[in-house]
């Protein structure tokens, strides 16, 4: 029986089809023949990348008529161009390079590229990347720009400890953070020009205290002019990057204001807060419509395993594959987070990672928290239900559960009878 298709053969009338560079571009329009039906006209030309040029390109679009442009996602180069030709009015798509691979055997020239391009997309077998809309790019921008900026900051405090370890100064032996209140009094002073160990010890506070004989020690050592400059240039390094991100957060928290009710609703998901949620709307943004279904942001995002099957057997082990890297960061730190907590999520953690390890539970938590965040926001009345932890044992049924625990201690020899408790 044969089922209808889900595809549609129309191939649309007026494309083109862009191949970009970061100084040019080259651009194939592809038009409907009016004397000759049936037969089509190609016009094939090259532009600068520069914003007058895009503009006047724009412009021609229009006068033919264009009603879709297609570019691959090369680098940050298509940026820019896309974003004119999208304020100029014009449907632009955005696919992935992987889909419009070259025949092999083919030339392979900006000109041919550009041809194929446009070929593939005027019979709709292309897919278009998902573009955020601007103000969620501008989110996305500053979130991003902030994790780099803590990749940074990390960096330095790394490079902190190993100058202290050159300097035989053991502070990370004794402290648990070295950049706390009594480590970053403890740094001051060394860069100040104390080095007396007994004077460095008492400038711990609170609970540090109890440890004055082993910060004594730890803080006997070797520390040089040489040490104390390059230790003053790494602080202040560290103290500006942190400025930096402190001035981030203010802009962060201006731009997410208009969707604080959003912010607020992810925030009741376990192991996500504030600055997580930050983080997810910029990269998925609001519009849950641009997902059909929660499996399809999941599938974008590579939180599902990927199919492969030949002969009716599965191949590979369903990697998920490379998706948005940020997002995946996010998502597994809220994986994590979730799986210490006494919650359905944590419980779901717990499971998985006992029988096929963390890595698996990470990725299996993270999807469970990317279904629910699209359900939060395809329904702006809906809210988080935890399901409890205790959910898995009220759904196994407990003629099951104690068949199971007689199943497993006659295999190890013993010979098994029940009493009712009283």
């Amino acid at each position: 029986m044969l089922d209808e298709a889900k595809d549609s053969e129309e191939v649309i009338e007026r494309i083109a089809g862009l191949d970009i560079g970061k100084a040019w571009l080259v651009c194939c329009v592809r038009v409907p023949d009016e004397e000759r039906p049936g037969k089509r006209l190609q016009e094939i030309g090259t532009y600068s990348t520069m914003t007058r040029s895009i503009l006047s390109l724009a412009d021609h679009l229009h006068c033919l008529g264009v009603s879709r442009v297609v570019m691959e996602a090369t680098s940050d180069y298509w940026k820019p161009v896309f974003y004119l030709l999208e304020a100029s009015g014009l449907e632009v798509w955005l696919v992935n390079a992987r889909d419009v691979k070259h025949l092999p055997g083919r030339p392979k020239t900006d000109r041919a590229d550009a041809v194929w391009l446009c070929k593939v997309a005027e019979r709709q077998m292309l897919r278009p990347s998902f573009v955020p809309p601007a103000e969620i790019r501008q989110l996305r921008d500053l979130t991003r720009y902030r994790v780099d900026l803590i990749a940074a900051r990390t960096a330095e405090k790394q490079r902190v400890e190993k100058l202290l370890e050159d300097a035989q100064i053991k502070l990370s032996v004794v402290a648990s953070d070295i950049f706390g209140v009594s480590g970053r009094a403890m740094l001051a002073a060394l860069v100040a020009g104390e080095s007396n160990p007994k004077v460095l010890a008492q400038l711990a506070q609170s609970t540090l205290r109890r440890k004055i004989s082993a910060l004594e020690e730890a803080f006997t050592g070797r520390f040089t002019v040489h040490h104390r400059y390059l230790l003053g240039k790494m602080l202040t390094r560290i103290d500006q990057v942190s400025s930096d991100i402190a001035d981030l957060d203010t802009t962060i928290e201006e731009l997410i204001a208009p969707f604080a009710e959003a912010v607020s609703r992810l925030d009741e998901i376990p192991g996500l807060g504030a600055i997580s949620a930050h983080a997810i709307l910029a990269e998925i943004g609001l519009d849950m419509s641009r997902f059909p279904t929660a499996a399809h942001l999941a599938s974008w995002a590579r939180f599902a395993p990927g199919v492969k099957e030949s002969a009716g057997k599965r191949k590979g082990r369903g990697a998920t594959g490379h998706g948005n890297p940020y997002l995946a960061r996010v998502l597994g730190e809220a994986a994590v987070i979730a799986g210490r907590s006494n919650t359905f999520l944590g419980e779901r953690y717990r499971r998985i990672a006992r029988r096929r390890g963390k890595k698996r539970a990470i990725v299996a938590v993270g999807r469970s928290i990317l279904t629910i965040i699209w359900h939060l926001l395809s329904d702006p009345g809906a809210h988080f239900i935890d399901l409890g932890a205790d959910f898995y044992d009220k759904r196994t049924g407990t003629e099951r559960k104690k068949r199971n625990h007689i199943r497993e201690l006659e295999a190890l020899g013993y010979r098994v009878t029940l009493e009712p408790a009283a």
